[in-house]
């Protein structure tokens, strides 16, 4: 299986490897059926983009329709990317019985060569990944798995919104989601730098929408405010100092800092982020490949007890 070195143009830049399954959810001949207790979804605490799958996951009850097996925030010490299941008894997935995610993704496919990603949503019976694709797992979460919704489940993917929340979505990943990632692994300083400004330049466009509304569209939460969310609480922690995104910090920006506050004490945000284990990640074990040289020292900070503070956001917007 690949690196993260081959992950990286020739003129420096991070290009992520794309989802190699990306069979839709549904009902029609071809698509995978929605049924309860059928799949398995694997994540780790630290990546942003299980984390959001996991946040819609809590938000739309969906608890009891799809498992859920959590991979160690650490990379194993072995010679490929991976993730481990030492978290759990005797390092084996209780459920599926694998030791590394990896296992999961050769059992679908055995010349499988890119890097084993979370999310993965595994057919528990094959123990096949069946879907890897993480752009569109939480819309699949939000419409067709709406038979399997708690009663009351709040609507993050409204109709009359779903193409303006794609096309935001679209910027908040290629910007701000996947751009600390593009400047983080940058090779060259041209690469850094482009990506670098992008981050912020959206951030400063969302800071003031986020002067005018509660949420990115309005005072509903959506999905959009899912996928910024799991940025946010990572940029301080880890991609601040670990990827060099740090013209400011997020608590340096008043209304990005309040809405994500506003956030992580929303049941769903604050109970699914694992501050402790995004901080080993991103310091101690981001990825295996010797290219990436990381100091290996856990720092101190930052001071996580403003996540809990009033953030004033319901009152304003009344």
């Amino acid at each position: 299986m690949t690196t993260k070195s081959a992950e990286i143009e020739n003129n420096g830049s991070f290009k992520r490897q794309s989802n190699r399954f990306v069979t839709p959810f549904g009902d029609q001949d071809g698509e995978l059926p929605v049924e309860a207790n059928r799949y398995r979804l694997l994540w780790a605490p630290v990546c942003p983009w299980a984390h959001r799958a996991m946040i819609a996951r809590k938000l739309l009850g969906l608890e009891e329709a799809i498992s859920v097996g959590t991979a160690d925030p650490l990379r194993p010490r072995i010679d490929r990317v991976d993730w481990a299941f030492t978290w759990d008894d005797n390092d084996v997935d209780p459920v599926l019985g694998v030791h590394y995610i990896s296992e999961v993704y050769l059992n679908a496919d055995p010349e499988y060569a890119g890097r084993p990603t979370v999310p993965a949503i595994v057919d528990i019976a094959s123990k096949q990944v069946v879907n890897n694709d993480y752009h569109e797992l939480t819309y699949y979460l939000e419409t067709v798995w709406k038979p399997f919704h708690k009663e009351g489940a709040p609507d993050l993917f409204p109709e009359a919104l779903q193409r303006d929340i794609r096309e935001l979505n679209e910027r908040i990943f290629h910007g701000i989601n996947n751009g600390v990632y593009k400047a983080g692994f940058a090779r060259s300083q041209e690469a850094y730098e482009q990506a670098y400004d992008g981050v912020f330049e959206l951030l400063d466009e969302l800071e003031a929408r986020l002067d005018s509304q509660r949420y990115l569209f309005g005072n509903r939460i959506t999905d959009a405010d899912i996928r910024l969310y799991v940025t946010l609480a990572r940029f301080d922690i880890a991609y601040y100092t670990a990827f060099r995104v740090n013209r400011n910090r997020l608590v340096e920006f008043p209304n990005l800092w309040a809405y994500a506050r506003d956030l992580y004490q929303t049941p769903g945000f604050g109970d699914t982020t694992d501050f402790a284990a995004i901080k080993k990640h991103y310091h101690l074990s981001i990825t295996h490949d010797p290219n990436y040289t990381f100091s290996r020292l856990l720092p101190k900070g930052p001071d996580l007890s403003g996540w809990l503070t009033d953030h004033g956001r319901a009152e304003r917007f009344k």
